[in-house]
């Protein structure tokens, strides 16, 4: 059987302006897509924009323009964040494309057909900034208990989904599935929330008109959640799969999501599905959210950090290693200019670069940049090169948990484990004895050969570094694949390899 990998982001409202939360989750998912095409599968990554809803037509009408021209203006910011952040997603689908209002319209009316929406009437306090209904009892001072926004008494007619119906199948499906809601914390959560009881689900609204018609009813439009969900089948060409790219890579591997979300993507999305007769996700994984020096982020206080502005101070890759290094995936973090620095300082400048620049600079100066063939191994090199394949394994397991931060530190501590390892076998000092030439090429072939293993392995995470660590050392620097390089002795003798200037210049806290 092939080995395929659907990785999905939620997609992102066009509401908003793009932050570091949202950086985070797409480069969670392309740091899992990169790694997994490394490891020989065929991998599809998508990401996109939500673009209907109330709030989306407020908003244009308050710009003086037309939803449309909102959405196209602001879905651009998006595109150009994740191509300047060097995110290598398959497809980036928008919910005003023909290609989803079709699929959405498609799962509609075949729901509706076996009898599972209905036309009744809603009455409920609803906020329009998360564009969801609470009850009553379920209000804090009268206000929305997710954003504590005040909300609005509205009556209108809606179509239903028997949610309700599909309560114990759920249930059921949870329970049977121990990986399906990450982190374990988020599941338990989920649980309490289902056993408490599913109520049918008002999926139309008759209160605006942005958004996909109900298929016969065009009064109504489809409620954004129903909507947006979709997406993640449309973009694989659901309903009608010309190019067989639905049934490649359906059901996804994982849909990476905010907490925010959790709700609607394990209690409405897998309901909606069964409804349809199709397979439920793999795994819905859900991250913690991001403060800043301790501090909520919010436009009020000026403390929404910008990932443009983070990329041209840092640079991209030390961007991408703070984030999922500083914080375990699934945990909230916090976000500081001096954490940030630390890490590029200490773990970029001083681990990794001072690795590449002194193996290749030694190397240089020993034996002209001509890598020699390894002899008679000593006592102190077979650990050395056998805690490269362990670490591999552990390294695959820690990527399909989405441990990130897990994985970085197993690289890294074979990084320290090769820095240490020069310290111990002092190649000035066998430079110093022609009797000692052998034993020092050998040295220099085993630093080296650990220099690309390490490049492979960073790769996923920091794809320019790995590919200019490749270039160093005289190999395909387009050619990333773990499967197939990742044996010890991947390196040929006689190949020419570069003297690394610094890879990571260290930047002074001001």
């Amino acid at each position: 059987m092939d080995k395929t990998f659907y990785i999905t982001t939620p997609i992102y409202y066009v509401n908003d302006v793009p932050h570091i939360g949202h950086a985070y989750t797409t480069l969670a998912c392309d740091v899992l897509a990169r790694y997994k095409k490394a490891r020989g599968y065929e991998v599809f990554f998508l990401t996109g924009t939500d673009e209907h809803g109330q709030k989306v037509e407020k908003a244009a009408i308050a710009a003086g323009e037309t939803p449309l021209e909102l959405a196209d203006r602001v879905m651009q910011r998006f595109a150009a964040l994740w191509q300047k952040l060097n995110i290598d997603n398959t497809d980036f689908i928008r919910t005003t494309q023909q290609r989803h209002k079709e699929g959405v319209q498609k799962m509609f009316t075949q729901i509706q057909e076996q009898g599972d929406i209905y036309l009744g009437a809603y009455e409920d306090w609803y906020c329009t900034p998360c564009e969801t209904f609470w009850t009553e009892t379920q209000l804090i001072d009268g206000c929305c208990p997710d954003c504590g926004r005040p909300t609005d008494k509205l009556k209108e007619e809606s179509y239903f989904f028997r949610m309700s119906k599909y309560q114990q199948q759920l249930l059921d499906h949870i329970e049977a599935n121990p990986d399906f809601i990450q982190p374990r914390s988020r599941r338990n959560e989920v649980l309490s929330f289902v056993r408490e009881g599913l109520r049918d689900l008002s999926i139309s609204r008759t209160s605006f008109s942005w958004g996909i018609p109900v298929p016969g009813d065009d009064k109504h439009v489809i409620y954004v959640w129903f909507d947006a969900l979709n997406n993640y089948i449309t973009a694989l060409g659901y309903p009608d799969d010309k190019q067989g790219t639905f049934e490649k890579f359906w059901p996804c591997s994982v849909h990476v999501i905010g907490k925010d979300i959790l709700r609607f993507h394990t209690v409405y999305w897998p309901t909606f599905l069964m409804a349809a007769g199709l397979p439920l996700p793999e795994k819905v994984f859900a991250h913690g959210w991001w403060t800043v020096e301790g501090k909520k982020m919010s436009k009020s206080l000026q403390n929404v950090v910008e990932p443009n502005m983070l990329v041209d101070t840092y640079g991209i890759d030390p961007i991408r290693y703070f984030l999922l290094r500083e914080v375990p995936f699934g945990l909230d973090g916090d976000f500081s200019h001096s954490a940030l620095i630390h890490r590029i300082n200490s773990d970029l400048a001083n681990d990794l670069g001072n690795l590449v620049s002194r193996s290749t600079a030694m190397l240089n100066k020993y034996f002209g940049g001509t890598l020699p063939e390894p002899t008679a191994m000593a006592d102190i090199d077979q650990p050395f090169i056998d805690q490269f394949p362990a670490k591999l394994e552990l390294i695959d397991k820690q990527m399909n948990d989405l441990a990130f931060n897990k994985a970085l530190l197993s690289i890294w501590e074979l990084i320290s484990s090769a820095n240490k390892y020069i310290d111990d076998t002092a190649p000035w000092g066998l430079a110093k004895d022609e009797a000692q030439k052998e034993r020092l090429g050998t040295v220099m072939y085993n630093l080296l050969e650990a220099v690309r293993l390490i490049g492979l392995m960073v790769a996923p995470f920091l794809p320019d570094t790995g590919k200019r660590i490749m270039e160093i050392l005289g190999q395909d620097s387009d050619n990333l694949m773990l499967d197939g390089q990742d044996q010890w002795g991947g390196l040929q003798a006689g190949t020419t390899i570069e003297k690394a200037p610094p890879m990571f210049p260290r930047i002074e806290e001001n």
